[in-house]
C-alpha cells in the first residue's frame, strides 16, 4: 500500500486522495480533450485541497446520474449532498423559469416577496414540534454561524461544545466548530470558547466495548459532555450533525441524554442537517428520528441542487434578537432560491420521495449486510435512509483501516459507472439521490459485489 504522509492524512479524513496508483490509472483513460480541460482548470483556479486536482470533467446531469465529457455515465452516490430530488429536476427548473419570467429575481433589503414567504411557511408547517421560525442565507457555513449567534444572544452565554472531525463549514466560527485541523491549521487563534468531544462511533469506540452495548458506550461519550458543563460555565450550545456524514448513527438514547443535559444547563441543542436533512434519512428532518432541537440548520439540497441556499429553522420563543442582525445577507430572501426550494418540497410530497428514501435505504442496507457476510474486508455497515457506509478493514480483530482496498474499490466502481466518496481513507460513503429506483439499487449492489470480487 502507498504510504500516506502526515500532511496528506487530514485530507484523507475528509475526501479522496488523487495520487494513488488506482486513480492515476483511471486518469490515463481520459480523452485528450478532457485532459486539456483538466490542465486549463489547474492553471486558472487557486489550488486547494479537496477541490484540486480534479479527476474529471462533467458534461451534464439528470436525476441520479452524471455524465462526463467523454460520454461516460455514472450513478452518483455523492452529489455533494445537493441532489436529493435529482439533478436538474424538471419541476424545479420550471418553477425557476416561471420566477424569471415574473421578473422578480431579487428583493432589496427591507422588502419581502411571496415566494420567500410561501417557502418559509412550508418549512415551518413541515418541521417537527415547535420549530416554526425561519431565516435564510446563501450557504451552509453562514447558516451555522446564524444558529450559533442566535444561541449566544438568547442564552447570554458564549462558549460551545461540538464534535471532533465533523464539518460545519469554512467561516471562522464554523471551522472552529468542525474540530478538524485541515480547516484551521495556519490560521492562528480561532473563535474562543470552543470545546470538542468525540462523536459516538460504536464500531470504533476507543474502549473496546462490544458495539452492541450501545448504552454503555453512550455513557462514556456523554461523560465528556457532562464534565465540560460541570467545570465550564457559559456554554451557549451543543452543535452536531444529527447523523454524521460518514455516517455514524447515534442511538436514540444518546441524543435524548444530550437534550436533557442542554435543558439542565440552559444551553441550545443545534442540529446541523445540511447533509442528513431534507429526506436523506427517510424523514424530512433527521431529528424526527430522535428529539426536537432548538435549531435545525439546513443547506445543500435546500436550493434543490441548482441554486446555493441555506437557512435555519428554530422556535418562536427565540424570536427575540430583533435589535441585532445575525444574518443580514444580500440574498437572504432570494425569490429565485425560494421558488426552487418550494418546488423541491412540493415535488417530494407529490412523489413520495421521502418514503422512497426510507424503502431504498432499507433495501441497500440489507444488501450491504449480505456483502459483509461474504467479504471479510467489510468490518462494519452503517446507515439510516439513503446515508450509508461500509468501513473496510484488514482485520476484524484489529479494525486496521484498509485504505488501499477502498481506493481500489473506488477505482473499479468509477470504471463501471458508480461514483462515491471515501472518508477517513477507508470508509465507503454513499448518499445517492432520493429518487433512485429498485433498478438503480440493484446496480449499486451488483457493482460493489463485482468490485469486491475483482479486488480480492
Amino acid at each position: 500500500m502507498e504510504a500516506l504522509t502526515k500532511e496528506k492524512r487530514s485530507v484523507v479524513q475528509q475526501g479522496d486522495t488523487h495520487n494513488s496508483t488506482a486513480q492515476r490509472e483511471l486518469a490515463s483513460g481520459l480523452s485528450t480533450e478532457t485532459q486539456e480541460m483538466l490542465d486549463r482548470d489547474a492553471k486558472v483556479f487557486l489550488h486547494q485541497a479537496l477541490s484540486t486536482p480534479v479527476m474529471n470533467v462533467m458534461e451534464s446531469a439528470e436525476g441520479p446520474y452524471i455524465v462526463d465529457h467523454d460520454g461516460n455515465r455514472y450513478l452518483d452516490l455523492h452529489g455533494n449532498g445537493v441532489h436529493n430530488v435529482g439533478f436538474n429536476n424538471r419541476e424545479v427548473i420550471t418553477a425557476i423559469i416561471r420566477q424569471f419570467t415574473d421578473q422578480l429575481t431579487f428583493t432589496p433589503r427591507r422588502y419581502t416577496n411571496l415566494p420567500s414567504i410561501e417557502f418559509a411557511e412550508k418549512l415551518a408547517q413541515l418541521a417537527p414540534g415547535d420549530l416554526n421560525r425561519v431565516l435564510f442565507c446563501p450557504g451552509g457555513s453562514e447558516a451555522v454561524e446564524m444558529a450559533v449567534m442566535l444561541a449566544k444572544h438568547v442564552t447570554g452565554k458564549w462558549k460551545t461544545i461540538s464534535f471532533w472531525s465533523q464539518y460545519h463549514g469554512n467561516t471562522f466560527q464554523a471551522a472552529t466548530l468542525s474540530g478538524n485541523e485541515h480547516f484551521t491549521s495556519g490560521m492562528g487563534p480561532m473563535v474562543p470558547g470552543a470545546h470538542h468531544v468525540a462523536y459516538p462511533n460504536y464500531y470504533r469506540n476507543p474502549w473496546g466495548i462490544d458495539p452492541q452495548n450501545q448504552d454503555e458506550i453512550d455513557e462514556r461519550y456523554l461523560y465528556q459532555i457532562r464534565e465540560i458543563f460541570r467545570h465550564t460555565p457559559d456554554i451557549a450550545a451543543i452543535i452536531g450533525t444529527t447523523v454524521s456524514s460518514t455516517p455514524y448513527v447515534p442511538s436514540l438514547n444518546y441524543w435524548q441524554q444530550v437534550r436533557e443535559i442542554c435543558d439542565e444547563y440552559g444551553a441550545f441543542l443545534i442540529f446541523d442537517e445540511i447533509v442528513c436533512g431534507l429526506g436523506r434519512t427517510g424523514k424530512l428532518f433527521a431529528c424526527e428520528h430522535y428529539v426536537i432541537p432548538d435549531v435545525v440548520v439546513l443547506g445543500k439540497s435546500l436550493g434543490a441542487g441548482i441554486l446555493p441556499f441555506a437557512g435555519i429553522v428554530t422556535k418562536d420563543k427565540y424570536n427575540e434578537v430583533g435589535d441585532f442582525s445575525i444574518g443580514h445577507f444580500t440574498h437572504e430572501k432570494s425569490p429565485i432560491c425560494a421558488a426552487a426550494g418550494l418546488a423541491m418540497l412540493n415535488y417530494m410530497e407529490d412523489n413520495q420521495v421521502i418514503e422512497n428514501a426510507a424503502a431504498m435505504g432499507r433495501y441497500l442496507l440489507q444488501g450491504f449486510q449480505r456483502l459483509a457476510e461474504d467479504f471479510a474486508c467489510i468490518g462494519q455497515v452503517d446507515g439510516k435512509g439513503l446515508l450509508l457506509s461500509m468501513d473496510l478493514v484488514k482485520s476484524h480483530e484489529t479494525k486496521e483501516r484498509d485504505e488501499y482496498r477502498a481506493r481500489a474499490i473506488l477505482s473499479y466502481c468509477l470504471q463501471h459507472g458508480i461514483s462515491f466518496k471515501v472518508i477517513d481513507g477507508n470508509v465507503i460513503t454513499m448518499r445517492p439521490s432520493l429518487i433512485i429506483t429498485r433498478e438503480d439499487a440493484d446496480l449499486i449492489l451488483k457493482t460493489f459485489r463485482d468490485a469486491f470480487d475483482a479486488t480480492a
